[in-house]
């Protein structure tokens, strides 16, 4: 039977890193995402007997996966076993093994049997060897990552409620924190049968629950606001998507704002659409704001959090780059067409591009929440931006294909409008100049180096 082993040197005691194991949000973070899975049933806990059940697709095929965990020594190690799923048999075993009293290591190993016996092995044996190797590779990175970073920056654990938490930065954000042991409440517009953990709100007329569930919260971050790339913008799309931006931020600072025990910290997404098309420019977090829809948007934006800073509460305004991930965003959309070798620069790809990875924002997200000399805008972008040109170089590069034609400036404004000009053809060299003076350490500064993680090449 085939043996996996993947053995990496944490920085946390044996307990500390199984407790990390057993929170919520922990078998979240460690789901690749390249990997087309969605998580059905988490694991609730780590007994003998608990059950983790997932959808995972390989394309139009989807299988479901129930892995029972065993074997469970607390502190030191669990087992799990596929009970129904893609291979013939698998056995996951989980060590903890202790080093010294600050650190330990992480150690995975698995048998497996991939499925037809020997026609398995011999058509598919290497492939699934190298899958295994890519997902445990990338578990460990973040494994490690996340330890480092909680243990960094977390005095003690924090109440924090979220808005937007189902959305692309909102769901990575939410399981980091909660594996790190912190108290998360979610901020939703409608409620899932038999969730009663949550906040719900209405964003256009304030807060639908007793007010009284605003108090005694260390920090809110709120995220949410209609897509910005969800269609063409015609006046009633544009319309939503300032609304659900601006009166949304106001009615949450204001409810703020008049809590007795008021929250320490209120995080407000924005973008760097803020700045407009500035050519190459170098931007930081002072500089004056552009033109065109976006930067109108972002600068009401901005100013509709207001009431909570005049209420003393510390408000940082996030200016988010393009936002690098599979699971969605701009790169989720680029993926079918670079995987074919049809994917090109746009326009004259002479436009900046200022990308962050995904886990670098959920990184700063965490480090501008423990600082507590950080208020104001902040970039949140990448100190290397780059072309679009060198974009499209890149992520062909990565992916093994050739990098395809560019798609022409006026076939872009033909199918999308003023979208294209804002969102496709503008560009910004914006530099994350209060992350650097505060010391925060990028995961993924390279564009080279962020893709390969997140596409598991």
């Amino acid at each position: 039977m085939p043996r996996y082993t993947c053995k990496t040197l944490m920085p946390v005691s044996a307990e500390e890193l199984y407790a990390w194991h057993t929170r919520p949000g922990a078998f979240e973070r460690l789901t690749p995402p390249w990997e087309d899975v969605e998580i059905i049933s988490p694991p609730d806990g780590l007994e003998d007997g608990s059950e983790v059940v997932l959808q995972v697709n390989n394309g139009p095929i989807g299988v479901k996966w129930v892995a029972r965990h065993h074997g469970v020594q607390p502190g030191r190690e669990f087992r799990d076993r596929q009970v129904a799923g893609p291979f013939a048999s698998w056995e996951h075993r989980h060590r903890m093994i202790p080093r010294d009293d600050r650190s330990s290591y992480l150690e995975d190993q698995v048998e497996y049997q991939v499925p037809l016996g020997l026609i398995g092995r011999k058509f598919a044996g290497s492939m699934v060897r190298h899958r295994i190797d890519r997902m445990f590779r990338y578990r460990h990175e973040v494994t490690r990552n996340d330890l480092h970073a909680h243990l960094k920056g977390d005095a003690e654990p924090m109440r924090i409620l979220i808005s937007g938490s189902t959305g692309l930065v909102g769901g990575r954000l939410v399981s980091f924190l909660t594996s790190g042991g912190h108290d998360v409440v979610r901020l939703v517009r409608s409620r899932r049968p038999g969730d009663e953990s949550s906040l719900l709100w209405d964003p256009t007329t304030g807060l639908c629950d007793d007010s009284s569930r605003l108090e005694g919260f260390d920090a809110v971050i709120h995220l949410a606001g209609e897509s910005i790339a969800s269609g063409r913008w015609t006046a009633a799309q544009k319309r939503r998507i300032e609304d659900s931006r601006v009166q949304g931020t106001r009615v949450l600072a204001e409810a703020l704002a008049r809590c007795e025990t008021k929250p320490k910290v209120l995080l407000c997404a924005s973008a760097i659409g803020y700045y407009g098309d500035r050519g190459a420019e170098k931007l930081s977090e002072s500089a004056a704001p552009g033109r065109g829809f976006l930067a109108q948007v972002a600068e009401k934006w901005e100013a509709a959090s207001q009431p909570a800073a005049d209420a003393g509460i510390r408000v940082v305004n996030l200016r988010f780059g393009m936002i690098l991930s599979p699971k969605g965003g701009a790169l989720k959309k680029m993926l079918p067409a670079f995987k074919f070798g049809f994917g090109g620069r746009l326009g004259s790809g002479e436009q900046c591009v200022s990308w962050i990875a995904l886990d670098d924002v959920v990184g700063a997200i965490h480090h501008v929440l423990g600082n507590d000399h950080i208020s104001g805008p902040i970039n949140l972008v990448s100190p290397n931006s780059v072309s679009n040109n060198d974009f499209a170089a890149t992520l062909a590069s990565v992916l093994g294909r050739p990098k395809g034609p560019p798609a022409p400036r006026f076939a872009l404004r033909l199918a999308l409008g003023d979208m294209a000009d804002e969102l496709l053809l503008a560009g910004a060299n914006v530099h994350p100049v209060k992350l650097q003076e505060t010391d925060y350490e990028f995961l993924y500064p390279r564009l080279e180096d962020a893709l390969r993680h997140l596409l598991g090449r």
